[in-house]
């Protein structure tokens, strides 16, 4: 084959596209400098000197380079970041999560694989965007339930997304595209389950490595970026005074127990002078009564929600946290806001019982509990003694959250304020997730417009504020996919991926059809994770087709190829969406899709290298 004649314009391309993967590897600057420098590289070069046609028309303007940041994928994932925020705010998802976890505290492992091949069978069916949208928060409730980082799943999660994405037509949207291009220049339509063998066989390598290998591989070490997707199990001392109205008046210890307060760990019933250790045999709950229970923060909020009269007065929930960092949530009303303030040296509040201080802050705020480093004695809250540098919990609304600023007794954590959400909300926030994934899955309207509809309508319900959904969107994950798309069309548009793709089949003239298959695997495999995938398979599609014929082979082979490898989108966090999904909870670093990724897309290339030959009798 005739190979391009190399211009000035793609040298530099392929300059700025190596000096921008090497910083991304290396992860001197962050990754959004990276991608804006990038960005501003490919500007720069085609402005001073621009690609031009046959007909002396610029085919690579300003912006086609900037049109990444109005990509419908994009859209798609950025949209999809808000309706998960959503789901995570109101809880949504906590009923589904508590089953899996209850089960998981038996069969830890056993759940976790599960779940990974029930993600891997629905994405051979479905689009897997949405598929891993559901099951971030769920792999990150399992795996944490076994102590340990989610870093260790939430990759191999996309994963198996991708694996399961190769075995069926319409697994991904790259194999309908492989396609639409193969039958465009006369090939036969391809079936649903024509390639299903050696795409299940590659799935199956592949889903064996990414669990077993891949977490001795990944970071043990990060937490999720995204606090608020973590589900915390620290304990933490809680009071309810049982006022008029509460729920609790009249029930009966069962077998030493309290059935209705099942999954919190009643340690004493106060009641005047008395004090009631467990077992607690034959008791009835009265009215006066205080109960001090051991809980997560997140069980509390749960028995809170399902039974809102467990608390007749807000003011007599009280916490006290055993833990020195724990991040508290109460459900309450919309509009209010937590917010953590510590007790400051010289403080009039120091010395005083938080009954003197009368439980309400300077401007209006109430404090609902507090935290010391030391462990307390089981003992009313309403008697502890505050003292310097103890942390406060404090209900407020934004004017009262910003009057603690002028005051001169505590400290304003405003790293700390968190608006409560409100459980209320949890079935609308949960309708609206489903019907983005039906509107997406069921091919209704394309994966962009679903997720927007979705986004806008987690706001207009109130599931999330503006602000909110703001918070939501990753700016690393923007800035990549800006930057990937402008290399990728800068790399179409020089002619680099067709001439890296002519310099490879001329080098191996006179190869056995075994060997060309294999590297052109390989190359594909490389090239679709610095092009689209789906840019690869359209331009790599009509060369497999003149690759099969000069060899005098079925063209389907090397059809199926372009498949399998534009697939292999495993070794840079833009390569795939899913991918992009799981950078921010995971904390990945770039250098990380390339430890865990590149060893995935060698295995599966020798995998295909020794298994297609044989499979297809060449």
């Amino acid at each position: 084959m005739d190979v391009l004649e190399p211009t000035l314009q793609m040298w530099l391309t392929f300059a700025i596209i190596s000096v921008g993967i090497i910083s991304y590897i290396l992860d001197k600057f962050p990754m959004e400098i990276t991608s804006l420098g990038i960005i501003s590289s490919v500007l720069i070069l085609f402005h001073f000197m621009p690609v031009v046609n046959l007909d002396g028309e610029i085919i690579l303007t300003t912006k086609i380079l900037l049109s990444g940041f109005a990509d419908p994928a994009l859209i798609s994932i950025l949209a999809l970041l808000v309706v998960g925020h959503g789901m995570v705010e109101t809880g949504a998802l906590d009923s589904p999560v508590k089953v899996l976890v209850r089960l998981g505290n038996n069969y830890p492992i056993a759940i976790l694989v599960l779940s990974l091949i029930t993600v891997m069978i629905i994405s051979a069916f479905l689009n897997n965007t949405p598929v891993v949208v559901i099951f971030i928060p769920i792999m990150i409730t399992l795996v944490e339930n076994l102590g340990k980082s989610p870093s260790l799943y939430l990759m191999p999660l996309s994963f198996v997304a991708i694996l399961g994405g190769m075995t069926t037509l319409i697994g991904s949207s790259t194999n309908l595209l492989v396609s639409g291009s193969y039958q465009a220049i006369g090939g036969d339509a391809i079936g649903f389950f024509d390639f299903a063998i050696p795409g299940l066989f590659l799935a199956t390598i592949g889903f064996f490595y990414v669990l077993i290998i891949a977490p001795r591989i990944l970071p043990n070490d990060r937490a999720s970026s995204n606090q608020e997707m973590q589900i915390t199990g620290k304990q933490f001392i809680a009071q309810i005074d049982l006022t008029y109205g509460n729920s609790l008046i009249g029930k009966k210890a069962v077998a030493g127990m309290f059935p209705i307060l099942s999954g919190l760990t009643v340690q004493m019933v106060k009641r005047g002078t008395q004090n009631f250790l467990p077992p607690f045999d034959d008791i009835t709950l009265e009215k006066g009564d205080q109960i001090i229970i051991a809980t997560t923060r997140k069980e509390l909020t749960e028995k809170i929600a399902k039974d809102p009269m467990l608390l007749a007065d807000v003011k007599n929930l009280s916490v006290v946290d055993l833990d020195d960092d724990a991040d508290r949530d109460i459900t309450l009303s919309r509009g209010q806001k937590l917010v953590e303030v510590i007790v400051a040296p010289k403080s009039r509040l120091d010395g005083r019982t938080l009954d003197q201080a009368g439980f309400v802050l300077q401007g209006g705020s109430k404090i609902l509990g507090v935290q010391r480093r030391s462990r307390m004695n089981r003992t009313s809250i309403n008697d502890i003694r505050l003292v310097a540098n103890d942390t406060l919990l404090v209900l407020g609304t934004q004017s009262q959250i910003h009057s603690l600023r002028l005051n001169d007794d505590v400290m304003l954590l405003e790293w700390s304020e968190k608006e409560i959400p409100i459980k209320a909300d949890m079935w609308k926030a949960l309708g609206i997730f489903l019907g983005v994934v039906v509107l997406a899955s069921g091919g209704i309207v394309p994966i962009a417009i679903a997720a927007t509809l979705g986004a806008f309508s987690m706001i207009v319900s109130g599931c999330l504020n503006v602000r909110k959904a703001a918070h939501a969107i990753d700016r690393n994950i923007f800035l990549l996919i800006g930057a990937a798309l402008a290399m990728g069309s800068s790399l179409q548009a020089t002619g680099g991926a067709s001439y890296i793709a002519m310099v490879m089949i001329n080098l191996l003239d006179g190869a056995s059809t075994t060997v060309i298959l294999s590297s052109f695997f390989l190359l594909i495999a490389f090239l679709t994770n610095i092009l689209s995938n789906n840019a690869t398979a359209v331009l790599f599609t009509p060369i497999a087709v003149n690759v099969a014929r000069e060899l005098g082979v079925d063209p389907f082979i090397f059809v199926t190829a372009v498949i399998f490898a534009a697939n292999c989108s495993f070794a840079t966090p833009m390569g795939y969406q899913t991918n992009l999904l799981v950078l921010a909870p995971g904390n990945y670093k770039f250098a990380d899709f390339l430890k865990v990724g590149v060893p995935l897309i060698l295995i599966l290339w020798a995998s295909y290298t020794l298994f297609a030959p044989w499979y297809y009798g060449i």
